[in-house]
């Protein structure tokens, strides 16, 4: 999903369930939902994501929240601490937010991935809960002449990044199942959904060029940004001429799909952030820069304009904000901006982090660092070895490599033995050259 593993947080908000003492683990959660005979909810977030936000303050509370959380157990699991970590890859999400249902029995009964507007994330998660998405169910039912049944399963692969996984699947159908597979168009497009996972595995631009075509030619509703991204990313190494060519004839329908579900007064999709940033890049591929400012800006406006001046009214909305004024490389309003947003959250490190890091970045270390110490104060887990990773690199670049050898073996000491490997690449920063 667009770059979705780059940004996740947990917000401060106590959820409405407060009175009653969460899980401290994964494992204690499902031990609880096993002991209790009901399903666990795990989802899993982490401290710099948009889509998390986005959830937290839209959906993940009121009547309809308070009345799930009777019926499950919750857990947060935050991505940036190794034993939540590791339960992702056993399970393997790759997405944040993505909430995971786990019946008492053990068995996952579905997931759901990236934010939904309120009303469709209680309805997909009462489907989930209803057993009906039971996948050894719908296996049984597949078998038996379900298409329904077959694009449910491959669907599900889909959700879990298995498209290898589900096309073995499918080719186990019955002959008279598979043969007329392709008449029904939810499995038609459940296919070619999986080919284009087993494409991106691959690193098979041909193979994601075409997959993705024959996707975007179906009626794939939110999923419309993701999939197109895909499609631009793949097309970069084809010449010019030809990947105008391939990519035109996505212009219009994707310019009707903003206008009719994402600059509304009520969205249909809830990622607004990926769909203004895929429409920034289609249009920049295309060589069409001033359509690329032109949809930026109209973010950029119609974000400030629900904000009405106060960051702190939707911080999704104010996060999304910021990213238009990078990719639009608006640098005096986004100065002003990061600075804002560090004041209406004092408490976290993340903005200090990005506003520092974007310092570094630019050559001005030595007003990066006050940022970046402030970062370092609040950090924890991954996310203290990713501020570790900018705080030396601002003081070498100011002649302090004592100060750097410091940071990084603090930094070791805290967080050498949960993440090994982005430990070694801190200490390999304190020698490499740049």
């Amino acid at each position: 999903m667009k770059r979705l593993l780059v940004a996740i947080l947990v917000l401060a908000a106590a959820p409405a369930f407060a009175a009653h003492t969460p899980p401290a683990s994964l494992d204690a959660a499902l031990a609880q939902g096993k002991r209790e005979n009901k399903p666990v909810l795990v989802d899993f977030q982490a401290v710099w994501c948009y889509s998390c936000y986005f959830m937290a303050s839209h959906v993940l509370n009121g009547k309809e929240w308070d009345d799930l959380n009777s019926k499950v157990v919750f857990y947060e699991a935050d991505a940036d601490k190794p034993a939540d970590k590791a339960w992702m890859t056993k399970w393997n999400v790759h997405f944040l937010p993505t909430y995971v249902a786990i019946g008492p029995d053990g068995e996952e009964l579905g997931r759901i991935l990236a934010e939904r507007p309120r009303d469709t994330f209680y309805k997909e998660v009462a489907g989930i809960l209803s057993g009906d998405a039971r996948l050894s169910k719908l296996k049984a039912d597949a078998a038996k002449g379900s298409m329904a049944a077959v694009a449910d399963v491959l669907d599900t692969y889909q959700l879990h990044y298995a498209g290898k996984e589900g096309m073995a699947w499918f080719a186990t159908l019955p002959p008279m199942v598979r043969n007329v597979s392709d008449k029904d168009k939810r499995v038609a497009l459940a296919k070619q959904r999986l080919l284009l996972l087993q494409a991106k595995d691959a690193k098979d631009d041909k193979g994601i060029v075409d997959a993705a075509t024959k996707v975007l030619a179906g009626d794939i509703g939110c999923e419309r940004p993701y999939v197109l991204d895909d499609l631009v990313g793949a097309s970069k190494s084809q010449p010019e001429a030809d990947r105008k060519t391939l990519l035109a004839p996505q212009k219009a329908p994707y310019e009707s799909f903003l206008s009719t579900q994402v600059f509304t007064a009520a969205p249909a999709c809830a990622d607004q952030r990926s769909a203004v940033l895929t429409a920034a890049d289609l249009d920049a591929a295309l060589g069409d820069t001033a359509g690329e400012q032109a949809v930026l800006r109209k973010a950029i406006d119609l974000s400030r304009e629900k904000l009405h001046g106060d960051l702190r009214s939707d911080r999704n909305l104010a996060d999304n904000l910021r990213v238009y004024l990078v990719r639009a490389k608006a640098g005096d309003e986004l100065d002003t901006l990061e600075k804002q947003l560090i004041a209406a959250w004092p408490d976290d490190y993340v903005y200090n982090y990005r506003y520092g890091r974007r310092l570094v970045e630019s050559g001005k270390a030595a007003e990066a660092l006050p940022y970046l110490d402030a970062a370092a104060k609040k950090a924890y887990g991954a996310n203290r070895i990713v501020v570790a990773t900018y705080q030396v690199k601002a003081l070498r670049a100011t002649n302090r490599d004592a100060e750097a050898k410091k940071v990084v073996a603090a930094t070791t000491a805290a967080e050498g033995k949960a993440f090994p490997d982005q430990v070694k690449k801190l200490q390999e920063s304190l020698t490499s050259a740049g």
